[in-house]
């Protein structure tokens, strides 16, 4: 890999990749290393967190982002071994509770916005507290292009990343002129967590696209990365769609609710 945006200031830069051990935030982790940045990785699988940190000549915590001694925990562990936190890339997330929201359990309603909402905002105010507000920064948030409209049983999902683009950009607004804060909506990304979407009709999916197939995570690492660069230096409070046109398919009027009905029809797993 190529260190394309080194020129846009993020060499020596110290990042923090929540979910940064595979799928979109292993991606963005690995643009964020080849730009030249140091950075950290979270996750809960703490071999996985070990294993990736060392191949990105990085760190890692490893943990649950619910809990709210983790931000505090992972601010600590980069300002100890790199003495600054530029770039904070909030990509962990649930897609729990999955069905009606007439049948969501309250636990598992408030543990959605537990990982989705608060814990960014955990991550956002020790980051400023420990470096940010005196110094600037860049905070990328990963939404979802499903935020901006209604699908079956992905309602605690798609309105805890509804709340996350609000807090996006009451961020933006707080924290301006020292830090930038952003977000990404993904489309339909081939990530193992949207697996059970994309995986039984993927050419039915992508022929529902104007740009004729799903996302790849490297799709949504380069949007992110842009954003935390200084190439985007006069960009905050900003939503970037990286969706493959999902918002302008509406001339496809075949397979255009292809992924509502995988929605639908999907049965989740008993946990």
């Amino acid at each position: 890999m190529t260190s394309s945006y080194a020129q846009d200031g993020l060499k020596d830069r110290a990042a923090v990749v929540t979910g940064g051990t595979r799928g979109i935030g292993r991606a963005v982790a690995e643009r964020l290393a080849a730009a030249g940045a140091r950075v950290c990785v979270t996750a809960r699988d703490a071999q996985d967190v070990r294993r990736t940190a060392a191949e990105l000549d990085g760190i890692g915590v490893s943990g649950s982002v619910a809990d709210p001694g983790h931000p505090r925990e992972v601010v600590e562990a980069v300002m100890s071994a790199f003495g600054r936190i530029d770039v904070v890339v909030n990509n962990a997330a649930t897609n729990q509770p999955y069905g009606p929201l007439m049948e969501a359990d309250p636990d598992a309603w408030a543990a959605a916005f537990a990982v989705n909402v608060e814990a960014p905002l955990r991550l956002v105010q020790g980051a400023w507290r420990a470096w940010m507000r005196e110094h600037g920064g860049a905070v990328v948030n990963v939404c979802t292009e499903g935020a901006g409209h209604v699908g079956p049983n992905v309602g605690a999902y798609g309105t805890s990343k509804a709340a996350l683009l609000h807090l996006t950009r009451q961020l933006a607004g707080e924290l301006a002129p020292k830090v930038r804060v952003n977000a990404v909506s993904p489309g339909l990304v081939r990530t193992e967590m949207a697996r059970f979407v994309w995986e039984p009709g993927e050419e039915r999916l992508a022929a529902g696209l104007p740009l004729g197939r799903i996302g790849e995570p490297d799709d949504i690492a380069r949007a992110v990365v842009w954003l935390a660069s200084d190439a985007a230096d006069w960009i905050t409070g900003a939503d970037l769609l990286v969706d493959g046109g999902t918002r302008v398919r509406t001339a496809y009027s075949g397979p255009e609710y292809a992924v509502h009905d995988r929605l639908r029809s999907y049965a989740p797993p008993r946990s």
